[in-house]
């Protein structure tokens, strides 16, 4: 998701993408922890995705 997408978003979309993130991520893992996954720079890539969205809502709620 791009930062443009990112501000897009309201306060309840923010907090629903890093919910719905923080899912895959936990089946991502998991699924690594089976059997080795075909590409395991996405959990990198998801993590840094959530770090991102929090990092704006945290920004939306200290500015309010």
């Amino acid at each position: 998701m791009k930062k443009q997408e990112i501000a897009k978003l309201s306060l309840e979309g923010l907090k629903k993408e890093i919910i719905n993130l923080k899912g895959q991520l936990v089946s991502l893992k998991l699924t690594h922890k089976m059997a080795p996954i075909e590409n395991p720079l996405r959990i990198k890539g998801m993590r840094r995705e959530i770090a991102r969205l929090s990092t704006e809502l945290t920004n939306r709620s200290t500015q309010a």
